[in-house]
């Protein structure tokens, strides 16, 4: 046996630093609005190839800086959209705190590469899905924003959500860059020994590590995405009534958000009326579109009522309730012409309330902590309540999977909702407080991918936009413009039928998570460096061929 072709050494700091910030840049640039409405999906796999030869060979201090240093680079000006108007500090905070997953990731990154069985970019892939898994729960509910999965809304791997989800479409982008830095590794390799074909121990093992790159990137388009409608179709109507000013005090103004959606619904009545539009059967108002309660407030129900009346169909309106005691709670209520708002309150048929209020935002945990470094923590005046039941509403016969704002990063949410019989899903969000930031578009991304992975049509509606109509294979229609009054009109498709994706649930993020732990505790030991510095020594029990 001949010996193999030793390990390229590992980079130096500052070359380690260095493909960690652009590793870092180029997650930033796949994701919609970073460069380009749509992002460059491409880069999401670069990113990961960067990292992975950033951490190639070192020490788990060294993967710890890089990833810390890639997690910043990406995670700052991914989530700028989060001080847009409460400013650096919780920003700043926010990225920090994901920024760490990075960071322990990257700190055994090298070690993953160390797979046995030559298993390392399998390893890789496992190690981001982990990542991810564990960014979803911790902490305070998880926050996750940022995977890798949100940008391939345009890629060839979002079809592998039908599959396994959100954690699929990330193994696939994960799996693809893992092999890009196997191919530029094995370019590094030392030559074969005297009597091979010159060249070709470092381009074969090259150009197969892209090769494979390239089968998995494309090997979502070979996954059906049934569109056709299975249950019948409905004609719906989605109102973004927009908001008088963007911020944080939209709601200072509540009653004029109000009478925007209102207003819109009633101009959309009196052009059915004229033979100018066409009856919707469902309405769908956005998040917040009455921040009046119309259960204590007598003239907000009046108004809501009288748009449902006007409209002639039954209107899903997004109600922040008062109670139960000290808290309050953002609700889809189901408004009917015939029934008004009697009766939904108290039949889980007609409402849904949030399960997963965002933290900070919609509820202040340790607020008297928090307060220490920033007093903004008071804006959150009082706590949203949690939900306690899947979001499946009933309207005119139609069962409709609702789902509110961040809920649709979280997918036991939205795939809870399908699972109980959602013929077609809605995405009730509210923008305003984010201006015009890349927020939106993120999100939209986000119910493209759900799309998919249900095989259900999705109806993102906002108070400002972007709000759009979206088939079940992700293709979004009738994109809205930012602080824009618009209503969107079309034909929804139902369907019955579970995807892989739901039928499975978490396993597949579960057992890629567990493969990975598996793989990293087999792995071989790092390999010593000589004492004079030269080429490392093979570890020790490394089989070499």
């Amino acid at each position: 046996m001949s010996a193999r072709p030793a390990d390229p050494a590992p980079v130096n700091l500052p070359a380690s630093l260095l493909l960690a910030a652009l590793g870092g840049v180029a997650a930033w640039a796949a994701f919609p609005g970073a460069v380009s409405e749509a992002g460059w999906w491409p880069t999401a796999i670069l990113a990961v190839a960067l990292l992975t030869l950033a951490t190639h060979g070192v020490r788990a201090r060294r993967g710890l800086a890089a990833g810390f240093l890639f997690g910043f680079a990406f995670m700052f000006p991914h989530l700028s959209w989060s001080g847009t108007y409460v400013g650096l500090l919780p920003w700043s905070a926010l990225t920090i705190a994901c920024t760490l997953f990075y960071a322990a990731l990257s700190a055994l990154l090298p070690r993953l590469q160390r797979a046995r069985w030559r298993l390392g970019p399998l390893a890789v892939a496992c190690g981001w899905v982990g990542l991810e898994a564990a960014r979803l729960r911790m902490p305070f509910e998880g926050f996750p924003w940022g995977r890798l999965a949100f940008s391939q809304a345009d890629a060839p791997t979002l079809g592998l959500a039908a599959l396994g989800g959100s954690p699929a479409v990330t193994f696939g982008v994960a799996l693809a860059g893992a092999f890009v830095a196997s191919a530029v590794l094995a370019l590094l390799r030392m030559p074969a020994p005297a009597g091979a074909a010159r060249g070709v121990p470092r381009v074969r093992p090259a150009l197969v590590g892209l090769l494979v790159a390239a089968a998995v990137t494309w090997s979502g388009t070979l996954v059906p995405r049934p569109v056709a409608a299975e249950d019948g179709t409905r004609r719906i109507a989605a109102v973004q009534g927009n908001t008088p000013a963007e911020g944080l005090e939209f709601n200072a103004e509540r009653r004029a958000v109000l009478d925007n959606h209102a207003g819109a619904t009633r101009q959309l009545a009196a052009q059915v009326a004229a033979g100018t539009a066409v009856q919707p059967d469902l309405v769908l108002w956005p998040e917040n579109s009455s921040d009046i309660d119309p259960y204590l407030n007598a003239d907000a129900e009046s108004v809501v009522e009288s748009a449902a009346r006007a409209i002639d169909a039954p209107v899903l309106v997004g109600a922040v309730l008062d109670g139960p005691g000290q808290y309050v709670s953002n609700t889809g209520l189901v408004v009917t012409p015939a029934e008004g708002i009697d009766g939904a309150r108290d039949d889980d048929s007609r409402h849904y309330v949030k399960q997963r209020p965002a933290p900070f935002a919609e509820y202040m945990p340790y607020r008297s902590f928090f307060r220490v470094f920033s007093d903004k923590v008071d804006l959150v005046s009082r706590d949203f309540v949690h939900g306690d039941h899947v979001g499946l509403l009933e309207m005119d016969g139609v069962r409709v999977g609702d789902v509110i704002c961040f809920e649709v990063a979280f997918d036991d949410t939205v795939r809870d909702s399908v699972r109980a019989g959602a013929q077609f899903l809605v995405v009730q969000t509210n923008n305003a407080t984010f201006g015009f930031s890349d927020e939106a578009v993120q999100q939209l991304a986000m119910s493209r991918l759900r799309a998919v992975e249900t095989g259900r049509a999705v109806v993102q509606i906002s108070t400002v936009g972007v709000s759009a109509l979206i088939d079940a294979d992700g293709t979004a229609h009738q994109e809205s413009s930012l602080f824009t009054q618009d209503v969107l009109q079309g034909q929804v498709a139902l369907r019955s039928t579970q995807t892989v994706a739901t039928r499975v649930g978490a396993a597949p993020e579960i057992a890629l998570s567990a493969l990975g732990v598996l793989l990293l505790l087999t792995a071989r030991r790092g390999s010593r460096r000589s004492p004079q510095g030269g080429q490392a020594a093979p570890a020790r029990n490394e089989v070499v061929v």
